[in-house]
């Protein structure tokens, strides 16, 4: 065997170093504990590509019981209401620990933190940093509060592999780095991996985002919660770079407005408009688009020769790309943007595997519902990162390993995924579709491959999109266009999933004419 055995003395590991993994690991100090990113630290994660900002309800019109009740009439009936009161109640606190970190939030003249507006918020209430670039900002500051935090071992370019699990709970790590496979050994492990905007063709975050957490989590047992839902941003720039460019909701929030090549305002009728819940938006795009329209954002009213300063980030992308937003409209389709299912956790943060948490956007905590309300998954990371701390802290670690463990499996690849699941598993559903996907994705899931763990997600996804026979928040069916009467949460363990896709009846469904 290759694997280089490592006693952490008891200390917890974190996988991933976004900001649900650095706040954690910050929220732990003085507790030692170590800190495994893919990437130097700050670099290929989701968080640094952030452009809104986090959502807290501190503006003199505002309240939390309003942010609440949008938080709510996005979810669209699935969200945990008891969840988003406690997020929300603690999102003001989150913004003041934060700039106690070093971040340094937009203000207005006067000196108050500034606030923008977003799709479904009924207020001012998004917090941003650097105009359009708060994920930047944040990273920023929390890696340099890591790095001279003593308490914190950062292990960069190391990516989990496996969990080892004995007896039911959790007993190490299976990685490789710079030094080859090793296997840590410890009893508390935290998820922050991020999304599943990789297993998509068109998506906003890094291609490497392709739910490694959800694998990691399913293959040690755990039990994942609404993974259907998936939220597909309606304004990132249409070009061919990859990972996409997102628009920020915030510029919508300034009054752009949608128009196709005609120049026509296609959404003008839809309520709320440009403004309506994300998933309203996506579809109306993507509509739009599959009748053969072009899609554009027009800036040049609301802002014009502003654009560059309220959004510095957007302009200097859109330039590149041969757009001047002060004088041309910025193409724009739907993509992949964030992920509203992950591992089903309890109010710590914990998952049904002993010694097993998860924080950020691979926790499914309740708080987004069917929809994610723009902003909450940045205050949420913050905020959860606290609970999760507190529990990690507070559970004992377990024996050590008994069994050294197997060889490390190869680095995931997600490219013979995407095209499945892209197809399948985008704004609009259909039952062919999504049993079609699950064939295909089932031989890779079962199989050693580098493409096991990213069809095991998308194996997992189509299973859970296939089984909620309705139109909720970002899952809608084609076959089932309304809402079911009594909304439900959905969840799956890797062996349901591949029991139901084995299953499957692969028979095309008939159509009505």
């Amino acid at each position: 065997m290759s694997n280089d055995l490592r006693d952490l003395a008891g200390r917890p590991v974190i996988i991933g170093a976004g900001i649900a993994g650095l706040m954690t690991a910050l929220e732990l100090a003085p507790e030692p504990v170590v800190l495994l990113s893919a990437a130097p630290l700050g670099g290929e994660a989701s968080s640094p590509l952030a452009q809104g900002g986090l959502a807290a309800a501190i503006g003199d019109d505002d309240s939390p019981a309003l942010h609440i009740a949008d938080s709510l009439a996005a979810g669209d009936g699935l969200c945990d209401e008891a969840v988003v009161r406690r997020i929300v109640e603690a999102a003001p606190l989150a913004i003041e620990k934060l700039e106690r970190l070093g971040i340094g939030f937009d203000r207005m003249p006067g000196g108050a933190i500034a606030l923008g507006l977003e799709a479904a918020h009924s207020r001012r209430r998004i917090v941003h940093a650097g105009g359009d670039a708060t994920g930047r900002e944040l990273v920023r500051g929390l890696v340099a509060a890591v790095r001279r935090t003593p308490s914190i071992s950062v292990l960069e370019g190391f990516s989990a592999r496996r969990l080892v699990v004995e007896d039911g709970a959790i007993a190490g790590v299976l990685a490789t780095g710079p030094v080859g496979e090793i296997a840590f050994e410890t009893g508390r492990v935290v998820l922050a991996t991020g999304g599943v905007g990789g297993l998509f063709r068109d998506t906003t975050n890094p291609l490497g985002c392709f739910g490694q957490g959800l694998a990691l989590a399913a293959r040690a047992g755990a039990e994942l919660a609404d993974l259907e839902f998936v939220q597909f941003h309606p304004t990132a720039l249409d070009s061919s770079i990859r990972p996409m460019r997102l628009v920020s909701e915030a510029v919508r929030g300034e009054g752009a407005i949608l128009i196709d090549e005609t120049g026509r305002r296609f959404l003008a009728d839809l309520p709320g408009a440009e403004l309506a819940t994300r998933d309203a938006v996506a579809r109306g795009v993507f509509r739009h688009l599959a009748r053969g329209h072009r899609v554009f954002l027009d800036t040049r009213r609301c802002l014009g020769a502003r654009f560059s300063t309220r959004f510095p980030a957007i302009d200097a992308f859109c330039r590149e790309a041969g757009i001047d937003p002060v004088a041309d409209p910025i193409p724009v389709r739907p993509a992949a943007h964030y992920h509203m299912g992950g591992v089903a956790v309890d109010a710590e943060g914990r998952s049904s595997v002993p010694g097993l948490w998860a924080c950020g956007e691979v926790a499914s905590t309740g708080l987004h519902g069917a929809n994610r309300l723009a902003s909450n998954s940045l205050a949420e990371a913050v905020v959860a990162a606290g609970w999760v701390a507190d529990s990690v802290r507070n559970a004992a670690n377990s024996p050590a390993l008994r069994i050294f463990p197997q060889q490390t499996p190869i680095r995931p690849d997600a490219s013979a995924v995407r095209d499945i699941v892209s197809t399948a598993l985008g704004v609009l559903r259909n039952p062919d579709g999504l049993r079609q996907a699950a064939a295909e994705l089932l031989p890779l899931a079962t199989g050693d491959s580098a493409s096991a763990d990213p069809a095991i997600v998308g194996l997992m996804m189509a299973v859970s999109a296939l089984a909620r026979e309705e139109s909720r928040g970002a899952h809608s069916r084609t076959d089932y266009p309304t809402r079911a009467a009594v909304a439900r949460r959905s969840s799956l363990t890797l062996g349901t999933a591949l029991k139901a896709a084995r299953d499957l009846d692969l028979t095309p469904m008939a159509r009505s004419a």
